[in-house]
């Protein structure tokens, strides 16, 4: 017998059937109690901009695209690495960096180390923190032969030196961070939900967790680091995150918050058409292709 959750079927045993029946399929809607009822009211209850507490970063190196987000009040910081100002096309790391810290000098401003052993790492972090009171120096939770970098974060740290200890995935490495942190100048921690979830693991009971051992270090921040869609702001405030980063992609996304859902399907079928037509396809009718010889009549 061969069941499922909304009918079954039956075949006696050491039975072939020489034809199995054909039956349309069954629409089961089964729901708990309250379903429905419930989406509804997610989607009634959901938070406009305004109302979160989580403080948003734009992530990215493009001049011009970091001046656009900070003229948006939304925006309460920046962030940058390597990978992204490369993107840029930024050839002068120094010129770069000190032409965006003049330009955006009241908010703040991650800019990541460039070295790969600890002792360079450590004058690099120096260097960078003088260019102006708004950086805050990105290290990584390791070097790329996964040597820890907690001894230069607490060094660093204690020492006055604002930091973001990034790339960090594990709570093995926020439970490290911490430690080194505790009781050294503001700092931000991030963790890499995007790159988490890209495993296929749920980020949210990661972040929690590190929340809760950032509660004993009241100067550190957690950062939702590489999310991945706008959808992530809203994850983040609700876990309780501190702050999180997102590019300008995701950023631009914001005017979408709240639209509605049967406006936002008509305006992707309006899409969808309108780029038919203007690509110039053209399917023949069924009646040419019947007078054609080329399609029999039902």
């Amino acid at each position: 017998r061969v069941a499922g959750q909304c009918g079954s079927s039956t075949v006696t045993p050491n039975e072939v059937p020489r034809r199995l029946p054909i039956s349309r399929p069954t629409l089961c809607l089964r729901r708990p109690a309250g379903f429905f009822k419930k989406a509804e009211r997610v989607d009634l209850n959901m938070k406009s901009l305004s109302e979160l507490k989580v403080k948003i970063f734009a992530d990215g190196a493009d001049k011009a695209g970091m001046l656009e987000m900070y003229r948006n009040p939304i925006i309460r910081g920046f962030t940058t690495n390597p990978t992204l100002i490369r993107k840029a096309g930024v050839r002068d790391y120094e010129v770069f960096a000190r032409e965006v810290l003049a330009l955006i000098p009241d908010r703040p401003i991650s800019l990541e180390v460039i070295a790969d052993e600890f002792s360079e790492m450590e004058d690099q972090a120096r260097t960078i923190a003088d260019w102006a009171d708004n950086v805050f120096v990105k290290i990584p939770i390791t070097n790329t032969k996964g040597a820890s970098s907690a001894e230069l974060v607490r060094r660093l740290s204690h020492d006055g030196i604002k930091l973001n200890v990034t790339a960090l995935l594990t709570l093995d490495q926020v439970r490290i961070v911490t430690a080194a942190l505790a009781g050294g100048a503001p700092a931000n921690v991030s963790v890499f939900t995007g790159r988490i979830a890209d495993t296929g693991r749920d980020p949210m009971p990661v972040m929690a967790a590190s929340l809760e051992m950032l509660r004993e270090v009241p100067n550190a921040e957690l950062i939702w680091a590489s999310p991945r869609e706008l959808l992530n702001i809203f994850q983040a405030d609700a876990v309780g995150c501190h702050i999180i980063t997102a590019t300008n992609d995701i950023l631009k996304k914001l005017a979408l918050v709240g639209k509605d859902l049967s406006d936002y399907s008509l305006e992707t079928v309006k899409m969808f058409y309108s780029d038919a037509l203007a690509s110039g396809f053209a399917l023949s009718r069924a009646s040419e292709r019947m007078h054609a010889g080329l399609l029999e009549p039902m």
